[in-house]
């Protein structure tokens, strides 16, 4: 079986990270599926999903290295053919990734203790975001 929601939401632009484990909890409930997998995915270019502790000085820590890895400070040739300023969202999201998979156990997400499912907002200004959530496995 497989069933599918979308989550929606508005965003504050670069570095607004969100915990969005207890509205994927919730799809995986409604979803009826026991043992399986659910998949998150965002649809866009320039956010990530991944799972991290979600405490303050984390998200911190999270966006001084992505910083590093992708400064505002320097030249992206997106930007030159573009004519915009967010080729390092562009490079954060493709590291950090679209999507991850999480097993799903006697209708519960097989978690740790202190891991949730984390959207990062990486573009330069707020925007309006989806987050596909689709369960896939047995009732």
């Amino acid at each position: 079986m497989i069933y599918r929601e979308v989550i929606e939401f508005e965003t504050g632009g670069e570095n607004d990270y969100i915990d969005i484990t207890h509205r994927v909890e919730d799809i995986v409930k409604r979803s009826n599926i026991r043992n399986g997998l659910v998949n998150v995915f965002v649809v866009g270019s320039t956010a990530a999903i991944t799972t991290m502790e979600y405490e303050p000085g984390l998200r911190k820590d999270l966006a001084r290295a992505l910083a590093r890895i992708a400064p505002s400070d320097i030249e992206y040739e997106h930007h030159k053919r573009w004519g915009d300023d967010n080729g390092r969202s562009h490079v954060k999201a493709s590291i950090v990734g679209p999507s991850l998979i999480i097993p799903v156990e006697n209708g519960r997400l097989l978690l740790g203790t202190w891991q949730q499912i984390v959207f990062l907002e990486l573009d330069t200004r707020p925007r309006r975001r989806r987050v596909v959530v689709t369960v896939m496995g047995e009732e």
